[in-house]
This record gives C-alpha cells, structure tokens and sequence, in this order.
C-alpha cells in the first residue's frame, strides 16, 4: 500500500499519468451545501461565506478530492441580464433568454466586476483556497461561448440563427469567447486551480461532428488557449466518444465522457495524452442502492484506474439536490475500499 497523499498531490500524480495512493474522485456537489447548513437556496447563495462553508463541510464528509467553486449554471447569463429562479429541491434556473437575435448586433461583453454574482463566486475561491492552502484543489467552470447561446437565446432561436443567420451568431460567439475568457482567467486568479469547460451543444447528442468541427472546435481551442491554467472538456451528459479524437485537439488535459459513452474505450484513446474524468450517471443516482453504488464505483476503476491517468466523478458536472447521502457516502467508501493502488483486485 502506498503512503497517504494529499488531494492535490493526489490529483497531480493522476493527472500525470501516474498511480497515486488510490484513484481520486470528485463529487460536484453544490447546493447540498444549503442543506448541511440549514438554509434555503436563495438564502445559501446569497453569501460567500455560506457557499464556502458549505463546501468545506460537504468535503469533510465525503472526503473527495475537491472543492467546487460554483454556483449554479445560469450565474454566467446573469451577466447578461438575465434574472433567476430559486426553487426549494433543486439548482436554480434562468426564467427566461434575455437575449433577442437583435440585441445581438450591438452586443458587447459585460464586466465581470458589474455582476454581484459572479464576484461572490470569485469571493468563494478565495475563501476556499485560501483554507485549503495547497492540500486540496478548488475548482472553478465556464460555459463555452458554443454552448452558452443555449441560455442566452433559448435552444429554439439558437438553432435557427445556427440555419439562418451564421453571420449574426458569429458576433454572439465572439462575444462569448471575451466573456468566457474573461471569466475563466478571473477564477484562476482568484486560486482555482483548474476549469471546467463545460460545451454540451458541441456532443454528438445534439449538434452533428461536421457542425462541431466547424464552429465548437474552433472556439473551444481559441478559448482554452487563452486561459491562464488548465481545463477540463466536459459535454455534460452529451456523448463524447465519437467525438474525442477532435475534443483532443482543443488543448484541455482532461475530458468529461457520458454514461452513455464506453470508459474502457475512452481511456484507452486518452492514455498518456489526456487525464480522463468520469463517468457515474448523476441522474441515476436518484434511484441507486448503496450496493449499486458500489457496484458502479467498480465498474469504472476497473475500466479507466490501471495506469492513473483518471479521476472518478460523475458524467454531468453536478449532482441532483435529490441524491440521498447514503449514496454519496457509498460512493465514497466503495472509492476507499476499491480504488487503492495497485488495483490487483481487477485481474484476479
């Protein structure tokens, strides 16, 4: 058995493609944080202080390897002007696009020191790195400026422009990449140690290869490569394998496949190139047992551990508010029990 690391030592040894003391995980859980307080939504996100706690308590719990600077997904069209429902069980929500296809014209890219949202968040990861020091990451996340017209405009106009007006939505994507940018680069300098890149539009569950090679690719490897640190791909529940061997050329050092997708495979196209982060199926969880539980945290080391180069979390980016805690803590458990290396468990 190896000695104990730490998280961030952990992590890196993975990520360098090496066999840490046992496969890291994150749980990317954020408004539980509400719950281990005993606030309501609205209230928990109001703070950086009760966000930061929060986080602090839910990592002390499950002892993952992370923590989640992050709020919900729509604080970014919030800079935008859009407005935002809190329900009582679950993430909170855009109410409606603030954007309309002519607004885009004279669009320009809003400052993220005029968004209170957005600097509670960067307020967090300061909290947070600042507590956990270098013993644990803090992790931050953008939405791509490809997947991030989904909010603004609404799926439906979005995917028209996509047809009628390019020209037009070019103008939005430019935008975008200067938000997004922006946006990552201040987390970063607020002590996150890595992105989340977040593109689901740019799965094969939604737009075809040849659409994403044209227009996601491109922005995706405009934008990474102007980030101060390092990044994930996720397409958050989107398939990604038939896809990687371009997700590979965006410049992230790590990917984010689907349940759907197969992980032995993905590992296998991933080896010694990228680190591969996944692939739990979040909204299954719901309805697992603990057995199940472990039985899936097996399922996946036994298809992407050997060798490190993987990060067990969930396929999504963020874990329902309705997951029971047994399931999280049998996640954890099975990850201690099953995820120390050497892995000798798999062959015999």
């Amino acid at each position: 058995m190896k000695p104990a690391m730490t998280a961030a030592q952990r992590l890196g040894t993975a990520m360098s493609h090496q066999e840490p003391d046992r496969v890291p995980f994150l749980l990317p859980l954020v408004p539980q944080g509400a719950r281990e307080l005993g606030l309501d939504l609205r209230e928990y996100f109001s703070r950086a202080e009760y966000v930061a706690e929060g986080q602090w308590l839910l990592a002390a719990k499950y002892q993952h390897d992370g923590l989640v600077g992050f709020f919900y997904g729509g604080q970014e069209v919030e800079a935008f002007g859009a407005h935002i429902h809190f329900g009582p069980d679950g993430p909170p929500n855009v109410i409606e696009p603030p954007l309309r296809p002519q607004d885009l014209d004279d669009l320009q890219p809003p400052r993220i020191q005029d968004c209170p949202s957005l600097l509670r968040v960067l307020r967090v990861i300061e909290l947070l790195k600042a507590r956990a020091a270098d013993t644990a990451p803090v992790m931050g996340a953008i939405i791509s400026p490809f997947s991030l017209p989904v909010m603004q405009l609404g799926f439906d106009v979005y995917l028209d422009l996509m047809l009628e007006d390019p020209q037009r939505l070019e103008k939005l994507y430019r935008v975008n990449e200067e938000f997004s940018v922006a946006w990552g680069n201040a987390q970063l300098a607020a002590g996150a140690g890595a992105l989340t890149y977040a593109d689901p539009v740019s799965s094969p569950t939604i737009v075809p290869r040849d659409l994403y090679q044209r227009s996601g690719l491109p922005l995706a490897q405009r934008t990474i490569a102007r980030l101060n640190g390092p990044c994930a791909c996720s397409f958050a529940s989107g398939r990604m394998l038939p896809v990687l061997d371009l997700v590979l050329q965006t410049g992230a050092i790590g990917v984010c496949p689907s349940a759907q997708d197969d992980l032995a495979a993905v590992k296998a196209a991933c080896a010694g190139k990228v680190t591969v982060m996944g692939n739990l199926n979040a909204m299954d969880m719901v309805d697992w047992t603990e057995a199940q539980a472990e039985a899936k945290v097996k399922q996946a080391i036994a298809a992407a551990g050997a060798g490190g180069g993987f990060v067990l979390t969930d396929n999504h980016g963020e874990i329902p508010w309705q997951v029971p805690d047994s399931v999280l803590l049998a996640i954890s458990k099975a990850v201690r029990q099953w995820g120390r290396y050497p892995l000798d468990w798999i062959n015999s």
